[in-house]
């Protein structure tokens, strides 16, 4: 997973088939998805994953509506085709099933 740079590197990602994992180092719920994410990145591969600090990035979490950690927001070709918001702690089963969704 690539750790978002910039808010240019946002713009220019979203262009394509791309998925912001909306997180923070100090979010219990967020260190969940650390062992089985790497798993489902290969099963998902025709996304591109980002990893994006929420404190590092306020400004698109804001622009993005993420209020909640962690988040997921997928997109393809510069649509949006999916989120999966909340600050609830996330299953393995509940992201593959998000992300077969969009």
């Amino acid at each position: 997973m690539k750790t978002l740079q910039s808010k240019q590197e946002f713009d220019t990602a979203k262009q394509g088939n791309a998925v912001f994992l909306f997180s923070a180092n100090w979010c219990p719920d967020c260190r969940f998805l650390d062992p089985f994410m790497p798993e489902i990145e290969q099963t998902f591969n025709g996304f591109e994953f980002y990893y994006v600090d929420r404190d590092d990035h306020i400004e698109i979490a804001q622009e993005m509506d993420i209020f909640g950690i962690p988040s997921f927001v997928a997109f393809r070709d510069g649509e949006e085709t999916g989120r999966y918001v909340g600050k609830e702690r996330k299953t393995p089963e509940q992201v593959t099933a998000f992300l077969e969704t969009v």
